[in-house]
């Protein structure tokens, strides 16, 4: 079982007529509105300036295939002097009632070109005290939590991970599950034989607010050879009969960022019940092999239309691509592939 790219892809690129989107159009979260039939996308987005100032924008399509970018601006930013104030990266979004609430990944500072180190590592500042926090010293990942109607004006909710901890990869499920709210979150440095993972892993947790959450547990760590170093949550969850579906990126030791997928337990989905055996989209074309991180596919968003499963990613930290299959199908797979 495989994706299947679009032959049109990259279906957002570098963006030369902004200066904020000149560099980078990746990473996109999505949302799809069946009345309206249109697919809004909000990607991130960062210009050639030696912050590497990283924002989001806009683009919107009623084939979910091509799409027409909706902002001359940044409809999110960071903010100005607050917890998120050195960048936002990769939303996922997902919508309860009128609202949509969108998970984003946050560096108290901006992370500078890192793509000009071999390591990849952010921009670290030398003025902290030395007794901040392991993160904040270090200009570590943390997750916020905003909310929307339009995609225009914005409420920033707050820090939803500790802010001691590298995590990231934060997406939250799109209803409460026996009263609760749940989220995967991937924190970077719960490894070791404390944590029962040698390397970061997916894990789940589970709160009343949706900003306190507490009692994360374990739910799903590298099993294969593609996903022996590090894997991490993509899209938010689908509802199907059979369980949760999401996606997830998995990387191995030639750090090839591929795609693979689970079924988590519809009343518990702490239990992950079926995964994906073998890996259902891997870095191949121009778009997923060159650029700031050469190797990468990897999705914040997914739609469904007519039965077709339509994942948006980020191809090398530089594009936007396409791959799609029918949902059916790739359930039907997976429930060949018991945990």
């Amino acid at each position: 079982m495989k994706l299947t790219r679009y032959s049109g892809n990259p279906i957002l690129c570098p963006n030369p007529a902004n200066a904020w989107e000149a560099m980078v159009s990746t990473n996109p979260g999505a949302w799809y509105d069946e009345d309206a039939h249109q697919v809004t996308l909000l990607y991130r987005a960062a210009g050639d300036d030696e912050e590497h100032r990283i924002t989001f924008g806009l683009a919107t399509s009623h084939d979910g295939y091509h799409f027409e970018r909706q902002s001359h601006q940044p409809v999110f930013a960071p903010s100005l002097d607050g917890f998120d104030a050195g960048c936002v990266e990769d939303p996922r979004i997902i919508k309860m009632g009128d609202w949509y609430y969108v998970t984003y990944a946050f560096r108290p500072f901006p992370p500078g070109r890192y793509w000009l180190n071999t390591d990849h590592i952010a921009y670290r500042p030398m003025d902290c005290p030395d007794d901040f926090p392991w993160a904040l010293r270090n200009n570590e990942t943390s997750t916020g939590l905003a909310l929307t109607r339009d995609f225009r004006a914005w409420i920033r909710a707050g820090r939803m991970t500790d802010p001691t901890v590298d995590d990231r990869d934060v997406i939250l499920f799109p209803e409460k599950i026996d009263g609760d709210y749940w989220m995967l979150h991937r924190p970077v440095n719960w490894v070791g034989e404390q944590y029962g993972t040698e390397y970061p892993a997916i894990w789940i947790s589970r709160s009343k607010d949706l900003l306190s959450w507490h009692a994360s547990k374990l739910l799903a760590k590298g099993a294969f050879d593609w996903e022996n170093k590090k894997i991490g949550g993509n899209t938010p969850p689908i509802k199907t009969p059979y369980g949760w579906l999401t996606l997830y990126h998995a990387v191995g030791a030639d750090k090839r960022y591929r795609l693979g997928a689970l079924l988590l337990d519809l009343h518990d989905p702490s239990i992950a019940r079926y995964r994906s055996y073998d890996w259902l989209l891997q870095p191949e074309e121009y778009y997923e092999t060159e650029g700031y991180y050469p190797g990468v596919c990897f999705p914040c968003g997914k739609v469904v239309i007519d039965g077709t499963l339509f994942v948006y990613y980020g191809g090398a930290d530089k594009y936007v691509g396409l791959a799609t299959c029918k949902l059916d199908e790739l359930l039907e797979y997976l429930l060949t592939c018991p945990v």
